[in-house]
């Protein structure tokens, strides 16, 4: 039977050097206790903010300056931790930098109370007195833009040390979905018996061997079945806890909350689901071609990731993949490839799957450290497109963290996954403009339909259900596993048509997919493919200035509202015409791949 490495089992050259951040975790333990000193001490400032513009300035500039330490504390036990769930120590390290955040969170909570208690006209005058505090002017606008949602001091102390057990169902859903479920074994399509996993999961669900993707689908959704009732009270707490913060900071709802944060107009969010709504028959289309090029006569969702045009006729191994991704991304410029070689070349990536490693892929790291990316490498087209996904979260914070100063160093959630999602279109097209195979050219089309079908469709898909699931505990209605799983029954039925039996397994997806314990998140992947397949159809067709205007959207960090950074950017997402744009290309690349097949 094949069985997932150890961690310790792993050669060394595969994995990422943390060892740049701190070289032991003795190291990390000091830089812990120091944080926490650093905690205490800036905590000593609470009641003086508001004195004068050097007080102030002196106040925000040692706070942030916690936070700075501590992030940098927190990502090290994360990324730890990460690459092996299984792992006792690094988990007690993880718990233990969650609770410092806490703490800290608790103890410094004092700043945007104080910072609004300034009569508005005195700080307009600070700002414009003192340049250490004009250097922060769009962060105190962040925070004022927000005033009457912000509580007392002590109110707002309270809310932040509850942090840590209002996380509480997350953190157990985390451990829950990537260590202690079981998903058992099943036969490959060589007679091969495998242990399945998250990872396993995502490469046999596209095999061409329909027998081998029925019984990867089945046995994983037993395995979620068996713990439904489990996993509706993870995600039921994470709700309640959303909407708890959103009412305890006089919100209407938790996604007005959660789009406030980043000054996102809650009309993006509906524009949204109206236009992906509107535009679902595209979706059905597309679904019935599969159901015809498949010839099933019953088409199941455990048939919708399978190339429609049979085995991929394109594989790579990790750097093979590192080399064809340079070559895609070559049109943003030298500068941007030489940020990928540096993170390519210096053990920023944690690359294959090991026993206990959290899955999926992502990008991570803080302001201070390299841009770390974990991947759970099989060779693929599928993981070369995740490594270009994932390269271009990296790069971006490469950049925003090298041309902006701490306050502003990080990028909102709106714009994160623009970045990724551009690096794939743009990937995409490389593709289509170098590959003359007929055979090769459908796959990559079907590639693209499947991308946009599973980033803009079904993301927007979980979109409804989470809205829904808040609605329901907001209105006191009762959520229970089979309460989640007969509304998320129908709504995939919605979504994908009549072509598409009623699988009873797919009524559980919500139980495994973690963004939902991240409120409000979701919409952004479908927000962010759209955009950025308008920017990458800038940057291709040689629009002047468009690199230009997309390196300084990548550079700008939190230094503007990320609707006016991407408008900056080319792309106005208060308006329809983006996603309109998508579907556009959708429609004509569906109509490519129904002519190059027929």
């Amino acid at each position: 039977m094949q069985q997932l490495p150890t961690r310790d089992a792993v050669p060394t050259e595969s994995t990422w050097d943390l060892t740049t951040i701190f070289p032991t975790d003795d190291a990390w333990e000091q830089a812990l206790a120091d944080v926490q000193a650093s905690g205490k001490k800036a905590s000593a400032l609470a009641g003086t903010l508001a004195t004068d513009a050097d007080t102030l300035a002196n106040g925000i500039t040692t706070i942030l300056a916690v936070y700075r330490q501590l992030e940098t504390v927190y990502v090290y036990a994360s990324l730890k931790s990460d690459q092996d769930t299984g792992n006792a120590v690094y988990q007690a390290m993880k718990a233990r930098a969650a609770s410092t955040l806490a703490s800290v969170n608790s103890e410094l909570a004092f700043m945007e109370p104080e910072i609004l208690a300034i009569p508005a006209a005195d700080l307009t005058a600070w700002l414009d007195a003192n340049e250490t505090l004009a250097g922060y002017r769009h962060f105190i606008d962040g925070i004022t833009a927000n005033r009457a949602h912000i509580r007392t001091s002590s109110e707002e102390a309270l809310l932040s040390a509850a942090a840590d057990a209002l996380g509480a169902s997350s953190a157990t859903f985390n451990i829950l979905n990537n260590s202690d479920i079981e998903f058992g074994t099943i036969t490959d399509k060589d007679g091969n018996e495998v242990q399945l996993s998250h990872g396993k999961y995502g490469e046999l669900i596209s095999s061409t061997d329909r027998r081998v993707r029925k019984d990867v689908f089945q046995t994983l959704y037993k395995s979620y079945g068996q713990l439904e009732n489990t996993f509706a009270q993870t995600l039921t707490g994470s709700v309640k806890a959303d909407n708890f913060r959103a009412s305890a900071h006089h919100y209407d709802s938790a996604r007005q909350a959660a789009m406030s944060n980043n000054h996102i107009p809650e009309a993006v969010y509906e524009t949204l689901v109206n236009e992906v709504e509107a535009h679902l028959p595209l979706l059905h289309r597309y679904v019935a071609l599969r159901k015809r090029l498949l010839k099933v006569d019953d088409l199941h969702m455990y048939d919708m990731y399978v190339p429609l045009t049979g085995e991929p006729p394109l594989t790579y191994t990790i750097d093979e993949a590192k080399a064809e991704a340079k070559k895609a991304l070559a049109p943003l410029g030298e500068d941007y490839q030489a940020h990928l070689t540096e993170i390519y070349d210096n053990r920023y990536i944690d690359v294959v799957e090991n026993q206990g490693k959290r899955s999926g892929a992502y990008s991570g790291g803080a302001y201070d450290t390299n841009p770390f990316m974990l991947l759970n490498w099989h060779d693929s087209l599928d993981e070369l497109f995740t490594l270009v996904h994932e390269s271009g979260h990296s790069v971006h914070s490469w950049y925003t963290r090298h041309n902006q100063p701490y306050v502003y160093g990080d990028y909102p959630i709106f714009v994160a996954e623009i970045a990724s999602t551009t690096n794939e279109n743009l990937l995409t097209d490389y593709f289509l403009k170098t590959q003359t195979d007929p055979k090769v050219r459908a796959y990559i089309l079907n590639h693209y339909l499947d991308g946009f079908k599973g980033t803009i469709f079904r993301q927007t898909q979980f979109t409804e259900f989470e809205h829904w699931i808040h609605q329901q505990d907001q209105h006191q209605r009762p959520l229970t596993g089979k309460s989640m799983s007969a509304f998320y029954g129908e709504l995939n039925a919605r979504y994908y048509g009549p072509d598409v039996e009623k699988d009873p397994e797919i009524a559980l997806e919500w139980a495994r997919i973690p963004h939902f314990y991240r409120q409000y998140y979701v919409y952004q992947y479908a927000t962010g493919f759209a955009a950025a397949s308008t920017l990458a159809g800038r940057i291709n067709d040689g629009v002047p200035g468009a690199v230009d205007q997309y390196l300084g959207y990548l550079k700008s960090g939190s230094s503007k509202y990320a609707i006016d950074t991407m408008q900056a950017a080319g792309v106005d997402m208060t308006k329809p015409d983006y996603l309109e744009d998508a579907f556009a290309l959708f429609e004509s690349r569906l109509n490519e791949l129904e002519g190059l097949i027929g």
